[in-house]
């Protein structure tokens, strides 16, 4: 699993709870102190990422850090006992994870995230309408995945990956289906088959031993919250049957982390009632040409696609 971070949030499908939104109760950190602005938040996010970098987690751990990226202006005020109710584990496995991150204790390491507070703050000129805060929580998302790109090793593999499999099959359920379906729309101009899954059910395994058979190596999966349970059944079965698993998650903490070989994390965004998905659909078009770049006929089929388009007269422009 790759060591990228990013971070997720999830109410109803697809829709963040109520209590991470920007001005609803519940949602103001502890000890009095004010709510950071969306580019804070996504700055201390970020710094918990490169925290957590490098260390092997447990499952128990990766739950803990998830809860801490997802509430990132509000942990370095939380206590051990508000911690662990908020991440659903015990107090001593809160203090396990600190002593795992090389700190004394949680204490330590809450000392450590107040004394290096994140950059970022409400812009000069006045507060923000809570559209524009989605908004500038947004860029801030995509800002992380141009971080993680800096590093393009993991894309890249990736890219190998995916145009070396025939069929490529390209799983998204339920929040997902939308990535899942626009990467396959383009990848199917370059790549000579590919095989969207994007409805669940009893013949989601059979499609993926069809895939398997026919030849497939990899299989590509864009999970969102909230998570259906299918998809790491789904991605479980994939890799039992030879396929190589990359997603393109919401955070390297999500629950289909441990089911993926491959993992490539891009944040949505939270401000809204319903989650925004602009770094995973960002990071998806990236994926796109990394692929492009590792199929050797790419340029022709695209080529041989424009010509039939125009023969046929598809597009007004």
């Amino acid at each position: 699993m790759s060591g990228r971070f990013g971070t997720g949030a999830g109410g109803a499908d697809g829709a963040t709870s109520p209590e991470a939104r920007p001005g609803n109760a519940g949602a103001g950190p502890a000890d009095g102190h004010p709510p950071a602005g969306p580019g804070g938040t996504a700055a201390a996010a970020a710094r918990l990422q490169q925290l957590f970098e490098g260390h092997r987690l447990t499952p128990t751990q990766r739950r803990i850090a998830h809860c801490m990226v997802r509430r990132a202006a509000d942990v370095p005020f939380l206590s051990s006992v508000e911690l662990a109710e908020l991440a659903g584990v015990s107090q001593p496995s809160v203090t396990r994870f600190a002593v795992a991150l090389g700190f004394d204790g949680y204490p330590a390491l809450r000392r450590h995230l107040r004394e290096v507070p994140p950059a970022g703050g409400p812009p000069a000129g006045g507060a923000l309408t809570p559209y524009q805060q989605a908004v500038e929580a947004e860029i801030e998302n995509l800002r992380q995945v141009a971080g993680l790109l800096a590093d393009a090793g993991p894309v890249e593999r990736a890219g190998r990956l995916l145009a070396g499999s025939s069929p490529l099959p390209v799983l998204g359920l339920r929040a997902a289906s939308a990535q899942a379906r626009g990467f396959a729309y383009f990848a199917a101009k370059v790549h000579p088959d590919v095989r969207l899954l994007d409805e669940g059910g009893t013949m989601l395994a059979d499609r993926i031993d069809a895939a398997r058979r026919a030849g497939a190596g990899a299989l590509l999966c864009f999970a969102l919250p909230r998570h259906p349970r299918e998809v790491t059944e789904a991605l479980d079965h994939a890799r039992s049957a030879g396929l190589t698993v990359v997603t393109v998650a919401d955070s390297a903490f999500a629950p289909v982390a441990r089911h993926s070989d491959l993992l490539l994390p891009a944040a949505v965004g939270t401000g809204l009632v319903f989650d925004t998905a602009c770094a995973p659909m960002m990071l998806g078009r990236v994926l796109l040409e990394a692929m492009c770049d590792a199929l050797p006929d790419a340029q022709a089929r695209l080529e041989e696609f424009d010509a039939r388009a125009a023969d046929r007269g598809l597009f007004i422009d």
